[in-house]
C-alpha cells in the first residue's frame, strides 16, 4: 500500500510503503488527527518508522495495492 503525505510548507510528499491496509492507515490518522496527538507514526515494509507532526499534515492520499503495468500491451477487439 502506499501512502503519500503532503506536509504544509514542505514541497516534497512523504511517500510510505506499508503492509496495512488502507482502512487501518486511515484509521490510524484520522485517529491522530481527532485527539489532537502531536505525532502520527506509519511503519513501512522494511519496518522503519515514519513519524510526522499531526499538526503540519497538508492531506493524505492512501493508495491501493495493485500494481500498474508497464509497457505494451495487447488490445482486445
Amino acid at each position: 500500500m502506499e501512502v503519500r503525505i503532503g506536509v504544509q510548507n514542505v514541497a516534497r510528499e512523504i511517500v510510505v510503503e506499508t503492509e496495512a491496509a488502507a482502512e487501518d492507515v486511515e484509521k490510524t490518522i484520522a485517529e491522530a488527527i481527532e485527539s489532537n496527538k502531536p505525532l502520527v507514526t506509519l511503519t513501512d515494509r522494511r519496518d522503519k518508522r515514519i513519524v510526522v507532526p499531526t499538526a503540519s499534515i497538508g492531506y493524505v492520499e492512501i493508495g491501493s495495492d495493485t500494481k500498474q503495468s508497464v509497457g505494451f500491451a495487447a488490445l482486445a477487439e
